[in-house]
C-alpha cells in the first residue's frame, strides 16, 4: 500500500496538540532505511501513533540551507567526532512559509540542543541574528557562508502518551552551493525518534522486528561528502557504502 495511503488512515493531532512535545532538549536516534520497508514499519505503527496535520497536510515539504565557515569547520568536526560539534542551518517549512534560523549542539552526553528563532531571509548581517549567532554559536559569524541546500518530504509521528516524536523524511534531494553538484536520494528514507531521554518508545520494537538498525546519518556532511570530492571522509566510509547500495538497488 502507498505511503500517503497508510499516512491518511493514521489518526490526527495538529501543531497545537504537540506543544507538548517540542523535545529542545533530547536524545535523537536515526535510521536508514528504504520506501519499501517504511510501508511496513507504517502498517504496524498506525495504531500507536498520531499523524502530524496542517491544513489537511500530513507530508510536508521542507527546504533547508546549511551555513558552514569557508574551511568547512563544522563539517570536520563531525567527520572527526568532536563533541558538542554545532550546526547551523535556515529551515523553512513550505506549507506554512515559516522560516528559522536554527543552530544544534550535540554535546559528549548524546544530547541534542536546539536554539532557533524565526526569520524572513538569510541575511547574516542584521543585529538579530549576530546577536543570536554570537550567543550561541562557537564559530565566528563573518567566517559563515552556505554550502549546502536539501529539499526532502516530512511525515511526523507522535506517540499516543506524547514522550517522542518520529520524523521520516523521504524524497531527498542535495544541491552543494559550492560545487553546484545534485543529487538525489531516490529510495532512501531517513527516520529520526526523538524523545526526552530514554522513556519508553512503541517504534523500537517494531523497528527491531523489520530489522531496521541505528544508522547515524546527518544531512549535512552526507551530503557534502557526496557532492564534494575534496572533503575526508574517513570516518562516514561505511554510512556512504550503505547510502550507495540502497541507491543502486533503487
Amino acid at each position: 500500500m502507498p505511503i500517503e495511503t497508510i499516512i491518511s488512515q493514521f489518526d490526527p493531532i495538529t501543531l497545537a496538540e504537540m506543544k507538548s512535545v517540542k523535545l529542545m532538549n533530547r536524545t535523537d536516534t536515526k535510521f536508514v532505511t528504504t520506501r519499501q520497508m517504511l510501508e511496513r514499519l507504517l502498517e504496524l505503527a498506525q495504531g500507536d501513533y498520531f499523524a502530524q496535520e496542517i491544513d489537511g497536510e500530513r507530508n510536508m515539504l521542507y527546504d533547508t540551507t546549511y551555513f558552514d565557515t569557508r574551511d568547512y569547520g563544522m563539517y570536520h568536526e563531525h567527520q572527526t567526532g568532536h563533541t558538542n560539534r554545532q550546526k547551523i542551518r535556515f529551515r523553512t517549512y513550505v506549507s506554512s512559509n515559516l522560516q528559522f534560523m536554527e543552530i544544534k549542539t550535540k554535546n559528549n552526553h548524546g544530547r541534542t540542543k536546539k536554539k532557533r528563532i524565526e526569520v524572513h531571509d538569510m541575511n547574516l548581517h542584521d543585529d538579530e541574528k549576530r546577536l543570536f549567532i554570537g550567543q550561541h554559536l562557537h564559530f565566528g559569524v563573518d567566517d559563515l557562508i552556505p554550502h549546502m541546500h536539501n529539499y526532502f518530504h516530512r511525515i511526523t509521528l507522535v506517540n499516543r502518551g506524547k514522550t517522542e516524536r518520529l520524523t521520516i523524511d523521504t524524497s531527498l534531494e542535495f544541491n552543494n552551493l559550492q560545487t553546484n553538484v545534485h543529487r538525489e536520494m531516490g529510495n532512501l528514507v531517513i527516520i529520526e525518534l526523538k524523545r526526552d531521554g530514554l522513556v519508553f518508545s512503541p517504534v523500537l520494537e517494531m523497528l527491531r522486528q523489520l530489522r531496521i538498525h541505528p544508522h547515524g546519518f546527518s544531512k549535512y556532511c552526507m551530503g557534502a561528502a557526496m557532492t564534494n570530492n575534496h572533503l575526508l571522509v574517513n570516518q562516514f566510509k561505511p554510512k556512504l557504502h550503505d547510502i550507495e547500495k540502497i541507491l543502486i538497488n533503487y
